[in-house]
């Protein structure tokens, strides 16, 4: 339990407050954390999930790091109507500085999900300072266009609720974020969504 509010819950239990909402929602996504460290629930909640007659038309989303091997992808892939993966940087390097790990499987998850149909939205972090996208933006945009008509999520980092060494980093502006906007349009990314919220 990361926070005071987190508790364990069953998938009973959840389809329970699912069958509560199921009027005024189109779907569920399951987040985190990491959601796909509890792949087995959540292939458990999304299987009863689309064999319930009342709850099957529900979109099952996954907000998730990418990490995931191509076998738990596999495994949650026939249930699963979509994913939003991050890619924080596009050098391994840089990734690895920002997140203390290398992006190699989190490339192979997103092309893996976007051959299949099933990448819902990429995410690019904009941390002013930190992220490396405009220096390998012809990589980036050609990455991108061959993931085929995805959406591209633009968000702004802010330092609120994180913790260690990026506590003191800058937030990102909307001079920080349209730059990269920018010259991704210029490169051919057409679908990208701007942050909604700059703190």
């Amino acid at each position: 339990h990361a926070t005071p509010m987190a508790q364990s819950m069953s998938v009973d239990e959840v389809l329970s407050h699912v069958r509560k909402a199921v009027l005024f929602i189109e779907g569920i996504t399951v987040s985190g954390g990491e959601a796909t460290t509890q792949l087995p629930f959540v292939v458990a909640l999304f299987t009863a999930i689309k064999n319930d007659p009342q709850l099957r038309h529900l979109t099952c989303l996954v907000d998730s790091n990418g990490m995931l091997s191509e076998t738990g992808w596999e495994k949650l892939l026939p249930v699963c109507d979509g994913a939003m993966l991050d890619l924080k940087a596009w050098g391994s390097e840089c990734h690895q500085q920002l997140t203390g790990r290398d992006n190699q499987q989190i490339k192979r998850s997103i092309c893996l999900l976007a051959e299949r149909g099933k990448l819902a939205e990429l995410r690019l972090l904009v941390i002013p300072g930190q992220v490396d996208y405009l220096q390998h933006i012809e990589e980036l945009a050609a990455f991108i266009k061959g993931l085929g008509d995805v959406p591209v999520r633009l968000n702004a980092f802010h330092a609120h609720g994180v913790y260690g060494e990026a506590q003191s980093w800058a937030s990102a502006t909307p001079e920080d974020v349209e730059p990269l906007a920018d010259a991704l349009k210029v490169r051919g990314v057409g679908r990208l969504i701007f942050p909604a919220l700059y703190l």
